[in-house]
């Protein structure tokens, strides 16, 4: 093809998507290219602190496309490929390396990198973070000779992190500056049923606590806190968070703040750039605020849409947030925002495996947490969040009555 082409800045799951999306509805050859970091084509996310990490999966299965997939289809994917800059007005990206890279249409979709340590020892040897391929390949290898983990935070990457190291055989601590698991999501009583569980599987919990200092010499030989206490490992993973990629678009006439600003379409101020995934800073059509969100989920529908813009097919993103998790046995799924909501009801047993939560903020179903449950649950739960659907607590509350029976009219 030699008129204007599609770039997708980023070479992860929303190029992975966008791609796919675009092949299927008639992509034309030699129109497509995608600049990407990294030096693996498009993979999956969620196995990396999952499957992946546990030795289960390959790099070959948790590729999103089959690596022929884009040779076969006509579609430029250049990896190890860094990006400077921006020009929006001459729609012209520059690169580190080789000649810049003119655009019509283009997808921002750089992702985010893993915040890390600013404290001291925090370049030893065996301080890892996870967020590529590339640092789950780091830590599995590590996590072969490890004998005792320090994993710090408590949110769901390093849920999922602590629950591969202790099925490992790894002596794993979980170190939070929180005073119980995943403050920001859970109920305390769903925070108390996953310690319970983790305590059970050999994981210990320091709350309410920062790592001050990494020790050793060379390498990792344990983490100072500021009570004062003291750690011995020889393995610190960090999950404490990422940023979004967008030093790039400095100077570039794109709006940037806390992410890539667009509209309900995932449009940028600047005609015919869109962004999608951990960079977008989107209005939610749904709640009715501004969010930017770095899950699976999320890069995933938004890549679609996007591919769905450059086709012509003009519409508002909408889409209840979802992410799912697996740690241990136990796997589960969260819909909707918690945020203002006045009640949480509980059901099932949270001593047990099989329990859901759901949060109402004016008698509205507003968030829900699936675990083990039937599948009207699993159902209901993104429809009624989509739905603004009320719902009846005492109802949603007693295990007699199916889900069903808790609407509302």
């Amino acid at each position: 093809m030699s008129g204007p082409r599609w770039v997708i800045a980023g070479g992860g799951m929303v190029a992975g998507y966008a791609a796919k999306q675009l092949v299927e509805l008639g992509l034309e050859r030699g129109r497509l290219t995608i600049l990407s970091s990294d030096s693996f084509p498009p993979y999956e996310r969620p196995p990396l602190s999952k499957s992946f990490l546990a030795g289960k999966d390959t790099e070959e299965q948790i590729r999103i496309n089959p690596e022929p997939f884009y040779r076969e289809h006509g579609i430029d994917l250049r990896l190890e490929c860094e990006i400077t800059g921006l020009d929006a007005r001459q729609k012209r990206l520059s690169l580190a390396s080789g000649a810049p890279v003119e655009f019509e249409s283009l997808i921002l979709a750089t992702g985010s990198v893993a915040r890390t340590f600013d404290l001291p020892g925090a370049k030893l040897e065996g301080v890892q973070y996870l967020r590529s391929l590339g640092d789950a390949r780091a830590i599995r290898g590590r996590i072969a000779n490890a004998k005792r983990a320090v994993v710090v935070g408590g949110g769901f990457i390093g849920m999922e992190t602590a629950s591969v190291l202790a099925q490992k055989n790894v002596e794993t601590t979980m170190v939070m500056p929180d005073d119980r698991i995943w403050k920001h999501f859970f109920s305390p009583e769903l925070s108390a049923s996953f310690e319970k569980y983790f305590e059970k599987h050999g994981v210990r919990f320091v709350k309410a606590v920062h790592v001050s200092e990494v020790k050793g010499t060379q390498s990792v030989e344990g983490v100072g806190l500021s009570n004062g206490g003291t750690l011995d490992c020889d393995l610190v993973i960090a999950g404490i968070g990422a940023r979004p990629v967008t030093e790039f678009l400095q100077g570039s006439g794109v709006a940037v703040e806390k992410g890539v600003t667009v509209n309900e379409y995932l449009e940028t101020d600047v005609p015919r750039i869109l962004a999608a995934g951990d960079i977008a800073n989107y209005p939610d059509v749904l709640f009715g605020k501004r969010r930017r969100v770095e899950h699976w989920d999320n890069a995933v529908q938004q890549g679609q849409h996007c591919a769905r813009m450059l086709m012509g097919q003009r519409t508002p993103f909408r889409h209840v947030p979802y992410f799912f998790s697996d740690v241990f046995d136990l796997s589960y799924e969260f819909w909707g925002d918690t945020e203002g909501a006045e009640q949480v009801v509980h059901r099932g047993d949270l001593s047990g495996t099989s329990f859901s939560a759901w949060w109402l903020r004016g008698g509205v179903v507003v968030a829900a947490f699936v675990m083990n449950r039937p599948d009207e649950e699993r159902e209901a739960a993104p429809q009624w969040i989509e739905g603004k659907q009320h719902a009846s607590a005492a109802k949603l509350a007693d295990p007699s009555l199916t889900i069903s029976a808790a609407i509302e009219k």
